[in-house]
């Protein structure tokens, strides 16, 4: 019986630290900063675009609409993209109804319109939430420390810019009132 007694302070202790690893496992899972590479979502016309495939290259996501003081934005975005999509750069967009219904239209009305008034040809995704109930999933990647490592944020509005590195991970999240010519943006896309 004595040596029972002797072995209970051992035992305890290595109890402890089975739970306490195994809770420390579980937080780091918990906490996993996630990468855009991790996420697949429907194309505008409704096929599945896989991020995965934009490996090594440095992508900005931005939210769009077609009836937004901001919606000109369209026209340099697709000028950034054309300056620089042979250097490993990408722009995506993800058409949104969130900002007092300023995209209304179906998939097939904001092609037409992407197309025919700023020549867009940058990919673009279907119309999802990017904020409230419903969020889509690459939005709460997107604005949830948990996940995306970097910070906590909410979409403040129709044409929000994030950027992301090579490897998937968020770096930098733009004001909807900075311009895509800003150079901060081109500064980091040539990587100065």
């Amino acid at each position: 019986m004595k040596r029972y007694i002797s072995l209970f302070p051992a035992i305890l202790l290595i109890l402890a630290l089975l739970a306490n690893t195994s809770f420390s496992n579980k937080n780091q899972i918990k906490n996993k900063k996630m990468s855009i590479h991790e996420f697949k979502v429907e194309s505008i016309s409704g096929e599945s675009y896989d991020f995965s495939n934009l490996k090594g290259k440095k992508v900005m996501i931005v939210n769009t609409a077609s009836k937004c003081g901001l919606t000109p934005q369209y026209e340099q975005l697709e000028a950034l993209y054309q300056k620089y999509k042979d250097n490993n750069f990408i722009i995506v967009g993800f058409p949104s109804n969130d900002f007092m219904g300023q995209e209304p239209g179906t998939n097939e009305e904001i092609v037409a319109f992407c197309k025919k008034n700023y020549g867009v040809t940058f990919p673009m995704m279907s119309k999802v939430k990017v904020k409230g109930k419903g969020m889509c999933d690459l939005y709460s990647f997107l604005t949830s420390k948990s996940k995306n490592g970097l910070e906590d944020n909410k979409v403040q509005w129709n044409f929000q810019k994030y950027l992301l590195d090579e490897e998937g991970f968020l770096v930098k999240v733009i004001s909807p009132r900075i311009t895509p010519d800003d150079s901060q943006i081109s500064s980091w896309i040539e990587g100065s």
